[in-house]
């Protein structure tokens, strides 16, 4: 505990008022939970709503309306309590990710997890698996594939610089399983399985089923508690590796418990959604202008912001047009120029 405190005095904090920031990015995301209750293709109004709200919460078995029950309990809640976890899960590893190698271009992907649940995912709609066992596929592919660039590096990180290493490896195994993709569509069948498998690689909510949740909802959190429980190791690896032994952290251990809590956030949730881009990239780098970089108040703020941005762009996307747009189109549009504004604003200023 003193250790902590002392590594505390040491981080330089952006803003006296973090945990204000906290609270409001709360607030923010409960609105932006009401007002994805209230829009869709079924209509409902806001009286409807808050009056169906009431009732919930009071007494349940007053509720008469059982069409706007089924709506708001079967359809939109489970694909908001997905969205919200999803982009929380995304952001907050990346988050990790971004503390651990120090380097503010890391994504959760960036050790091939995503491409190689593309992979598995690609395998199960070929095999014609159901739903769950494509999202078992692309789970055990996303394990494989960090498992493999861990290994590649555990091989040679002896001789080079083992951050260094991990970034090739993951550039690596994304390649090949990327490759692997592009010969699975080949073989596809064009009329129904090469169609299921590039849209499925798009990323969408629209097939969220509660089944799955229940099974991918409990993976991502015990992920995120691992991750917040050793936040001040985290803090302490921004400094470097050589500061970090200087104070007494083993970072082989902590960097691997930050891959291994990562890889089980990220495939879990690209088994259930498909590739989301950009959310595990520009929500932390957002948070750290906001509140600064002590991962003690970073990754909350990280997970809300994330949730909150995943559930809006959910919103757009399943409203701006007839037909639904694919989720990972749009964080893409939105995350790449955004990007760029935060890299022209950030200017030269030290990362970590």
């Amino acid at each position: 505990m003193e250790q902590d405190r002392e590594i505390s005095s040491i981080i330089d904090l952006k803003r006296k008022d973090s945990y204000f920031q906290v609270y409001i990015w709360a607030l923010i995301l409960t609105a932006i939970v009401v007002l994805s209750l209230y829009v869709g293709r079924f209509p409902i109004t806001f009286k409807q709503l808050f009056s169906w709200i009431y009732s919930a919460i009071t007494d349940w078995n007053s509720i008469k309306d059982d069409q706007l029950t089924f709506v708001l309990c079967n359809i939109r809640f489970p694909r908001i309590l997905t969205a919200i976890v999803t982009g929380a899960a995304l952001a907050s590893a990346g988050a990790a990710y971004q503390g651990i190698f120090c380097n503010p271009m890391v994504s959760p992907d960036i050790l091939g997890a995503s491409t190689g649940a593309g992979f598995g995912a690609a395998i199960g709609i070929l095999l014609s698996l159901p739903a769950f066992g494509i999202q078992f596929t692309a789970f055990t592919f996303g394990l494989i594939a960090v498992g493999l660039s861990v290994f590649i590096t555990a091989s040679v990180g002896r001789v080079y610089n083992v951050i260094l290493v991990l970034v090739l490896a993951g550039m690596i195994v994304s390649s090949m399983f990327g490759s692997f993709i592009a010969v699975a569509k080949y073989i596809a069948d064009p009329y129904r399985q090469l169609q299921e498998i590039t849209f499925w690689l798009m990323g969408s909510l629209a097939s969220i089923d509660t089944k799955s949740m229940k099974i991918v909802i409990p993976i991502v959190f015990i992920g995120i508690i691992l991750l917040y429980c050793i936040r001040w190791r985290i803090n302490i690896m921004t400094f470097g590796d050589e500061e970090a032994k200087a104070l007494g952290v083993n970072t082989t251990a902590v960097r691997l418990i930050v891959i291994m809590a990562a890889t089980l956030i990220t495939s879990a949730v690209v088994s259930l959604c498909g590739q989301i881009a950009w959310v595990g990239l520009i929500i932390p780098h957002l948070s750290r202008m906001l509140i600064g970089p002590d991962y003690n108040k970073l990754l909350p703020l990280s997970m809300l912001m994330g949730g909150t941005y995943l559930l809006a762009v959910d919103d757009i996307a399943r409203t701006a047009m007839q037909t639904e747009i694919p989720l990972g189109i749009l964080t893409s549009l939105i995350g790449a120029p955004f990007f760029i504004y935060l890299l022209l604003r950030s200017g030269k200023r030290k990362y970590c």
